[in-house]
């Protein structure tokens, strides 16, 4: 449909509006592009003063590491594939194949099999057709990129990154399932409440999420240390110290993201009808039947919003985590800080590099993964508030 002479904009403004998104998005993702490729240098290359040194790693092609013409243009029809296929036709598999109900956990199924199936043949299986294909591929095959994976592979296998991958898993399930589970219920009830009590609760809520993190890890620290003791009566001798675990850390931040999920969810829930429960009523259900099989199918869309934003809090944490948390169960995040210290070598650099090229991939993948749910989230979350 075309638009209106009257709603044109001008050609200098459009151009100007373009020029500014496409600075912003160059600055916005040169970091991430930069510290990737740096990931899969030697430390001479990755920290040379020559850009050019940087990205064509003559030093690590000398070493023997290097991609041929061929493995570049193999691997980038491979990622181009994968993209397609996440972005168009991951959706549709998960919508057919999931049962009526378990959207969420069909979509969690289906990004960590997808995300499998994309690690096996891009590291595994790739790797093996080109490393046969390339002597045989004449110039084709011949290194013209340094490139090499033993950064990841010293970090994953070698430091054991792979158990803080683990803890961080822990912790962010622990945090989004609490988060969503309580603030959709919590949501649900100050939405559909006619009560002026339901917004003083949500006043409340606004102040103790705008208190310092710190302040309530020093609040709860005293409950951590002496739960053994306070645990005792009720589990006996095996009460356990929550100083120091997943669990304590999952509390704290919970602590600090449930007012802002209850807030959320309650947004979206004030944007469905309340002609929806009540003839859910009418038909017979019960206040939760309704919540359950009416609601909950159209909040869909705000509670991965939500989610998100829950998974990202915890994920992305360093305060909490490194106070509370010993070294065993340590998380991602704080294990990368960890590798700077006064004794640090420029292959440590390289490798705490790695580690955090590495815990970007699932935050890109989920939000390939969910970007319809996340728009239509965001958007139907924004028209009232």
């Amino acid at each position: 449909m075309a638009t209106s002479k009257a709603l044109q904009q001008p050609f200098s403004l459009r151009f100007a509006s373009a020029s500014f998104l496409t600075l912003w998005c160059v600055i916005a993702a040169f970091p991430i592009v930069w510290i990737a490729v740096m990931s899969f240098k030697s430390p001479v290359d990755a920290f040379s003063a020559n850009p050019l040194a940087v990205v064509f790693g003559p030093t690590t092609r000398a070493d023997g590491n290097g991609l041929s013409i061929l493995d570049i243009v193999t691997g980038l029809i491979v990622l181009v594939v994968a993209g397609r296929l996440a972005f168009s036709r991951l959706p549709k598999w998960v919508e057919r194949l999931t049962p009526k109900g378990l959207a969420v956990i069909g979509w969690l199924v289906g990004a960590a099999a997808y995300a499998v199936a994309f690690l096996v043949v891009f590291f595994g299986i790739l790797p093996i057709v080109l490393g046969a294909l390339n002597p045989i591929a004449g110039p084709l095959g011949v290194p013209v990129l340094g490139l090499t994976a033993e950064h990841y592979y010293a970090v994953w296998i070698e430091n054991g990154f792979w158990r803080n991958f683990q803890n961080s898993l822990i912790v962010t399930a622990g945090v989004v399932t609490i988060s969503l589970t309580v603030g959709t219920l919590a949501g649900y009830g100050l939405a559909r409440s006619g009560s002026s009590l339901a917004f003083w609760i949500l006043i409340v809520a606004l102040i103790f999420r705008a208190l310092p993190h710190s302040v309530l890890v020093a609040g709860y620290l005293p409950v951590f240390i002496n739960s053994a003791e306070i645990l005792r009566p009720i589990l006996g001798e095996n009460a356990p110290t929550l100083y120091g675990q997943p669990l304590a850390v999952i509390a704290v931040l919970v602590a600090i993201n449930q007012p802002f999920t209850i807030w959320m969810l309650r947004s979206f829930f004030q944007n469905i009808p309340n002609e929806l429960d009540e003839a859910a009523r009418v038909d017979g259900c019960t206040h939760f039947q309704a919540f359950r099989w009416v609601i909950m199918p159209v909040m869909w869309p705000g509670v991965i919003t939500t989610g998100l934003f829950s998974f990202l809090l915890a994920y992305n944490d360093l305060l909490v985590t490194s106070l509370l948390l010993d070294a065993q169960n340590q998380t991602m995040v704080p294990a990368i800080a960890g590798y700077f210290n006064r004794e640090t070598t420029t292959t440590d650099q390289v490798e705490a590099i790695a580690a955090a090229v590495s815990i970007t991939a699932p935050l890109f993948l989920l939000v390939m993964i969910f970007q319809r749910q996340i728009v239509s989230g965001l958007t139907a979350g924004a028209v009232k508030g």
